[in-house]
């Protein structure tokens, strides 16, 4: 059966009906699940393998017959894992039913059918008896609840039903335990992902409101690769501490809870952030260890285990505050059931455990934490401040087309004429902004559909500037904010004939990479620790079919290290200055393959030529060494268009990756295609 989709399309701003499978949101899922991730990750399955053989043994000591709850299974790879040790029984819970019947599949495949049983179901709603899911209860529970905070896939509740539930009273648990470490640092670079910072215009300094200095921010957990933030980047205020353990063998609360750690400061500093990782212990002894610890923790980085289903997480402090080397300090960390949040304490003194914190400003609710850091760097606000001084004028009329930009006070700051700024998803904080500066009533703020806009809204005169950064909330990918394009479009009816529009262009950039990780993702399993689980894979290539999840997606390459096997080029541009036209845009080309490598997919970036010689990069941030490493922006995601397959690639130059883009006004979308060629 088809289903109507009403979708909002982020480059041309219209709402589409779309007609789509009635499967489709979860094929959607599926191919955008990450599940092979977590088969690849060999650390992770060789540390459950070894904690299940222990546990098993343990029961079988006691002289018990082995039955196994497996919460959240997945493939079913723990189950067979369980009943190749020993195990009588594996009652395998999996709420997602596409997921359970992969697991059926690959329970069957496997020959375990007999010994593993498949419940499709949440485990809150299994029930045990002799008409129940579960005959009896059982003596292993093995689960795989986790997130990057260790709790906020619901962890602790699905622990407390199981064990008052579907547990016996004296029962093994893999993993045994989990420990949650902690440690404060002062680092500019993350702080500027919480807090907007002041900026200098012209001798003149725009502060930040003071009810975003005042507000806790978001509590929604900062989950990033820290491994790939350089310890260059934070300078340690104290050890890292150990916060809190979570006993999963016995009965399990999900309560509100809190945990300090006291620690003596070893260096004077700032402090803003917390950084937090968990190790799991599969068994009671701790001699089976996975750990969650980023790279730079260990005496050889790169023996340290990828992962993207558990990463590292970072948590900023309500307040910074000054902290003195030798100063007696008390980190507090508070969970509830789903979420964990920090405090700092002086001294012995013994506070009350602060409540979970939410957003009263309304700015950490409308920028993400990239987009504070966009606004806070120097280098790239300055480049707009370069560019808005030399298109103005004294008589200068500007408008503002981009979501949650400082544009137009830069503008009004520079001396323009009057200042208008196209509302779209921030006229609160806005207001903020212009308050805490004296420019409310200088900068309007127009609160009106984009199509509505008449001569009378502008005070009866043309727009002389058009100006974006372009930045748009709705945007997933690179070219969704050419929405700016069709933003000026609609305004060309308002402009002066010689209008200056900031970006005068922007140009769509490529280069064929070689991922050190990111591959495994998209990579099928086959074979995992021994178990044929090519139905996954099938699963998912079944889902990658369907027309959108074969387009690229959205990654923030930063964190994912890469190397690019050929020059990077600008396939598409775009002319600001020009109106939006009526018919499709199209480009071909190739490059040739430069380096040795295994070729894994094209990332793709979009560049803003600002004016003819100031150019905003959305991607690589400098050139290209000779081995091909690349550095990104952190502010904003990349596309990453993966190969189906990867190319083992020579170097030599016989090689090339052919591409083929057509934007398509129309739509808003542009196709794109690419195959790697041989000479």
């Amino acid at each position: 059966m088809k289903t109507f989709y009403g979708r909002a399309n982020p480059t041309t701003g219209a709402l589409d009906w779309v007609e789509e499978s009635e499967e489709y949101d979860y094929h959607q899922e599926i191919a955008r699940s990450c599940y092979a991730d977590m088969l690849h990750d060999h650390d992770r399955n060789k540390k459950y393998y070894e904690g299940i053989r222990a546990a098993v043994t343990r029961v079988k000591a006691r002289g018990e017959k082995v039955i196994v709850l497996d919460i959240g299974t997945g493939t079913g790879l723990l189950s067979m894992m369980a009943v190749t040790a020993g195990a009588d029984f594996c009652y395998a819970v999996e709420v997602f039913k596409p997921m359970a019947e992969a697991a059926q599949c690959i329970v069957e495949k496997n020959g375990f059918s007999d010994k593993i049983k498949i419940i499709n179901k949440h485990s809150t709603d299994v029930t045990v008896g002799p008409d129940g899911d579960m005959q009896v209860k059982a003596n292993v529970l093995i689960t795989e609840l986790f997130d990057t905070e260790l709790i906020g896939e619901g962890a602790l509740p699905s622990y407390e039903h199981a064990h008052q539930n579907l547990m016996q009273d004296r029962c093994e648990a893999v993993p045994h335990r989990a420990t949650v470490y902690a440690q404060l640092v002062e680092s500019e670079l993350l702080w500027s992902w919480a807090q907007l910072q002041p900026v200098e215009v012209e001798g003149a300094r725009l502060v930040p409101p003071p009810a975003v200095g005042r507000c806790a921010g978001a509590h929604a957990v900062c989950d990033i690769q820290l491994s790939q933030v350089s310890p260059a980047s934070f300078t340690p205020l104290g050890p890292v501490c150990t916060m809190f353990t979570v006993d999963f063998s016995k009965p399990v609360s999900s309560a509100f809870q809190a945990h300090s750690s006291q620690f003596v400061a070893q260096s004077s500093g700032r402090a803003q952030v917390v950084l937090s990782w968990w190790d799991l212990d599969m068994d009671p002894s701790g001699s089976i260890v996975c750990t969650m610890a980023p790279s730079w923790t260990y005496q050889e980085p790169k023996m340290a285990p990828w992962r993207d289903h558990w990463m590292q997480s970072v948590y900023f402090l309500p307040v910074e505050s000054q902290v003195t080397e030798g100063e007696e300090l008390s980190l507090m960390v508070c969970h509830d059931d789903y979420s964990l949040w920090y405090s700092l304490q002086r001294g012995s003194q013994t506070e009350a455990p602060p409540s979970r914190p939410c957003c009263t400003c309304q700015a950490h609710l409308v920028w993400t934490r990239p987009r504070f850091g966009e606004l806070n760097d120097r280098r790239r606000t300055e480049s707009y401040i370069s560019a808005l001084r030399s298109v103005l004028r004294e008589d200068s009329v500007c408008l503002s087309v981009s979501d949650g930009s400082l544009l137009p006070v830069f503008a009004h700051m520079l001396g323009a004429k009057k200042v208008r700024r196209f509302h779209l998803t921030d006229t609160h904080v806005s207001l903020q902004v212009l308050e805490a500066n004296s420019m409310k009533g200088r900068v309007e703020l127009l609160e009106i559909r984009l199509e509505q806009l008449t001569s009378n809204d502008v005070g009866g005169e043309q727009i002389s500037v058009l100006m974006g950064e372009p930045y748009f909330s709705t945007s997933l990918l690179p070219w969704h904010s050419l929405f700016f394009w069709y933003c000026r479009t609609a305004l060309a009816g308002l402009l002066r004939p010689n209008a200056s529009i900031l970006p005068r262009a922007a140009s769509l950039h490529m280069v064929a990479v070689e991922f050190q990780d990111l591959w495994r993702i998209r990579a099928p399993c086959g074979t995992c620790e021994g178990f044929d689980v090519t139905p996954m894979d099938e699963m998912v290539q079944r889902s990658l079919d369907f027309h959108e999840s074969r387009e690229a997606e959205p990654h923030p390459l930063w964190e994912y290290p890469c190397r690019a096997l050929t020059q990077s080029t600008a396939a598409m541009t775009f002319d600001f200055t020009q109106c939006l036209p009526q018919q499709p845009i199209s480009t071909q080309g190739s490059l040739s393959f430069i380096r040795e490598g295994r070729c894994h997919g094209v990332a793709l970036w979009m560049e803003y030529h600002l004016t003819d010689d100031i150019t905003v990069s959305a991607g690589l941030t400098g050139p290209i060494n000779e081995q091909g490493d690349c550095e990104w922006s952190r502010h904003r995601k990349q596309g990453v268009y993966f190969f189906g397959s990867p190319w083992e690639i020579s170097g030599d130059g016989r090689a090339a990756v052919s591409y083929s883009f057509t934007f398509e006004p129309s739509l808003g979308d542009i196709r794109m295609d690419f195959t790697v060629t041989s000479q």
